[in-house]
């Protein structure tokens, strides 16, 4: 598994399927610089266009970052003020990118996440962190507001707990940030590795085809009224039952033993 530079990201694939993509600008705590989220953007395109990729991991280099959000000191390319804002567009086709793989992402937390960091590791499907790492919006110390982070925000939290992380700018620990529901597990720095492990190998042994429609499906009717979503889901429910995965896994259950995935 050699992995490959693409900028400020480096991609490795292993003969599991399994793309693990690391943010690699440690020497900025891996801020979001426009070339990073062009890179990032890029790797995620070669991850959803390769069929031999099951499963997604995103980390940061080094052991300080995850992703310290968006680089204050150096992450304008020039240009003016409309090519400032094309910029941080990328960060929306970024997320996107992330709804839309096809194929499930696990956040590896393995330092702390701010900022835009919070909205990356929100549009991840699962999150594993490190105890002792944190999570914070502290742009309000600095005259900024984390807008787009907002939309994920709210749509993990309560609307309380949103408002405190934004307006004060606090950071939380490991385990408050699991408490508040951005993360979904918490463990020791040295067996970080173990539990992404343990999380990618439970997704590998999943249909890769009904993992692309679920996940499809979540993203698409979670924002949706209640009759519309329940109607939309319905006709997932029909394509789902018409998968020859879906077939094999019935049959598999009958006779007891492991399915045999063909990915359709």
């Amino acid at each position: 598994m050699e992995p490959t530079l693409e900028n400020d990201v480096l991609y490795a694939l292993d003969a599991r399927g399994v793309a693990t993509l690391t943010l690699n600008r440690p020497a900025r705590r891996n801020a979001l610089s426009p070339g990073l989220v062009a890179a990032l953007r890029a790797a995620l395109e070669r991850a959803r266009t390769d069929d031999t990729v099951r499963v997604v991991v995103l980390t940061g280099a080094g052991e300080q970052a995850f992703c310290a959000g968006g680089d204050l000191a150096g992450g304008m390319t020039g240009g003016g003020f409309l090519a400032g804002v094309a910029e941080k567009g990328g960060f929306v086709h970024l997320v996107r990118a992330l709804h839309e793989l096809g194929k499930p992402v696990v956040a590896r937390l393995n330092g702390d996440a701010l900022g835009g960091g919070v909205g990356v590791f929100l549009a991840c499907d699962l999150v594993v962190m490190a105890e002792d790492a944190r999570v914070g919006l502290p742009e309000v110390k600095v005259g900024l507001w984390p807008m787009m982070v907002t939309a994920l925000l709210v749509r993990h939290v309560g609307r309380k707990a949103a408002a405190e992380l934004m307006l004060l700018g606090e950071r939380v620990d490991a385990h408050e940030a699991k408490r508040l529901g951005l993360v979904n597990r918490v463990v020791a720095r040295e067996a970080l590795d173990a539990e992404v492990e343990r999380v990618v190998a439970a997704l590998l042994e999943r249909s890769p085809a009904v993992l692309r429609l679920g996940k499809d499906a979540f993203h698409q009717t979670a924002d949706l009224p209640l009759e519309a979503a329940l109607w939309s889901l319905r006709d997932r429910l029909v394509e789902n039952t018409l998968l020859e995965d879906a077939a094999e896994g019935v049959m598999a259950f009958i006779e007891k033993r492991k399915p045999r995935w063909t990915g359709r």
